[in-house]
């Protein structure tokens, strides 16, 4: 199965503008928003991460109800969060 995952916004790569460092379930990690271009997130946002790259922006809320489904969901959410972990976007 595969997964999407709210990903907290920290910083930016300052020299690789499609490139920003989040928080997931506690796990910091450097994924691509190179596809939400149309509109960027800041610092603070959360988005939908799948394998390294941010998908789409949703909100706080969207974010916490989503986290608490996959925690809820177990071993697949593991498997997602091992995926994140292992890819490299640096």
């Amino acid at each position: 199965m595969c997964l999407g995952i709210p990903g907290e916004v920290i910083e930016f790569l300052p020299d690789q503008p499609d490139l920003a460092r989040v928080d997931v379930s506690g796990v910091r990690r450097v994924i691509n928003i190179g596809l939400l271009s149309d509109e960027p997130p800041v610092p603070g946002d959360w988005v939908l991460i799948h394998v390294g790259f941010a998908l789409s922006k949703i909100d706080e809320e969207e974010a916490a109800s989503a986290l608490a489904f996959l925690e809820g969901i177990g071993q697949a959410y593991e498997d997602e969060l091992t995926a994140l972990a292992e890819s490299r976007i640096e």
